[in-house]
């Protein structure tokens, strides 16, 4: 069994690990002390003298299908559904190639900023278009990176009083069977695990309160996590006022989501009494800065949500309302876009990166990955400070957000190197990129030629 050195970095999100930490196989062995040298033999040393160690980032929100329509045209300038209601007669053309290339482009383009551990939420089902989970299961395996992906859902079309067209909504039926057999096939709870499932009906805009509560149940009985949009926008808050009677934390709580297996995405328009009963309950919320801004939606109550129970971590969410997939820069992004609600003294650079790392990991109720520390999982993301921007720095660690940091020098998941020199080290990034592209003008093409 080889033993790796990651050695005397310059800086390291850690404690007492200033020479650097032993990594064997695929976990933490040793965290080596200041003036100090590993007690195991070792193999291989990695120089980190010039790098900033970091645990893996974990990205618990986003949508890879949406790096397709970046920047598209009828979309840009536009509040939550307007801006839905533009792209879903979009979307509704997706197959399976543009699935796999998607997905393999936001995993590749998440690995390179330091993600190590990703999430999605896809619930864009047309009748081409089926097997989109098992497509992005591929993807995942075939680059090695860690994954919790969801199965999504939408079954409450416009002729039913929800958002979305009829032509990507789909049967509750059909929705509960895909998901128990994507469960049983793909879902791993044990330790270290790779490849995990999680069930994520849309939103409450989009899919019936028989199927929260449904997908409530499975998600019981087989013992993962549920994760769906919620109280994102005001629209959002009225829409369920109308719909169901009931504001979104009531309905969470009718649904039997009230728990701490249930993580949500964005969670900014909540009152004092909804945050404590959150709190409570250990629900997870998935800040998404960049999203949130870019849509206007509001700005996340993160400490007192914090303060309550709730557990906080980071998504760079769908790259249609972000435009990008960079982990390091939605670190960054959460600093700033809390500080001007909290201030600058309690909205740390390490409070921004606890949230991308430890918090991030407690969403998927996993304490395995997201430290550094004897026993973690093997995921490390090391970044230089050798771009002009960081010329006069003098905080490590610091430089990285106050600075910009905007790559990851090399990224290490399960014990694999999968980037060097910023590079990924298994994929052609311009014929990935080619690929993509020419997947993203096909499905301008489609939409734009009914």
């Amino acid at each position: 069994m080889s033993n790796i050195w990651i050695k005397n970095p310059l800086a390291i999100l850690a404690k007492d690990a200033d020479n650097g930490i032993v990594i064997s196989d695929n976990k933490i062995v040793e965290l080596v002390s200041q003036n100090s040298e590993p007690k195991l033999k070792i193999n291989e040393i990695f120089d980190a003298s010039n790098s900033v160690v970091l645990p893996g980032l974990i990205n618990t929100h986003h949508h890879f299908y949406q790096t397709l329509t970046r920047a598209y045209p009828d979309a840009l300038n536009k509040e939550l559904f307007p801006w839905l209601k533009t792209l879903y007669n979009v979307w509704e053309h997706l197959d399976s190639e543009m699935i796999y290339y998607s997905t393999k482009l936001a995993l590749c383009e998440l690995l390179l900023t330091g993600c190590t551990t990703a999430s999605d939420h896809h619930y864009v089902f047309s009748k081409d278009l089926e097997n989109a989970i098992d497509i992005q299961f591929d993807v995942v395996n075939e680059l090695g990176v860690r994954a919790v992906l969801t199965r999504g859902s939408m079954s409450l079309g416009q002729k039913d009083g929800g958002l979305p067209p009829q032509s990507v909504v789909q049967n509750e039926k059909d929705i509960l069977e895909d998901s128990i057999r994507l469960i049983k096939k793909y879902h791993d709870n044990t330790i270290g695990a790779m490849n995990q499932l999680a069930l994520a009906p849309c939103s409450p805009f989009s899919v019936s309160t028989e199927l929260m509560k449904e997908s409530a149940k499975l998600a019981k009985d087989y013992d993962i996590c549920l994760h769906t949009h919620l109280a994102e926008t005001i629209d959002e808050e009225n829409f369920c006022l109308k719909k169901f009677g009931m504001r979104t934390v009531d309905y969470l709580e009718h649904t039997d989501w009230l728990n701490n297996k249930t993580w949500l995405a964005h969670g900014i328009h909540f009152n004092d009494d909804e945050i404590k009963r959150l709190g409570k309950a250990n629900v997870g919320i998935s800040h998404c800065p960049t999203s949130n801004m870019m849509l206007a939606s509001g700005i996340c109550r993160s400490l007192e949500l914090e303060n309550a129970g709730v557990k906080i971590g980071l998504g760079v969410d769908g790259s249609a309302s972000n435009d990008g997939s960079n982990m390091i820069l939605e670190a960054r992004m959460a600093m700033y876009l809390q500080r001007l609600k909290y201030g600058s003294s309690k909205i740390t650079h390490q409070k921004a990166l606890s949230w991308a790392t430890k918090g991030s990991a407690s969403l998927f109720n996993r304490d395995d990955i997201g430290e550094i520390e004897v026993g973690k999982q093997a995921d490390l993301a090391l970044f230089k400070l050798d771009e002009i921007q960081f010329s006069g720095s003098h905080d490590p660690l610091a430089a990285l957000l106050l600075c910009g940091a905007t790559k990851a020098n090399a990224v290490m998941v399960n014990g694999k190197w999968k980037v060097k020199d910023s590079k990924l080290i298994d994929v052609d990034l311009d014929e990935l990129i080619f690929n993509h592209t020419k997947q993203a003008k096909r499905l301008f093409f489609k939409a734009n030629n009914k």
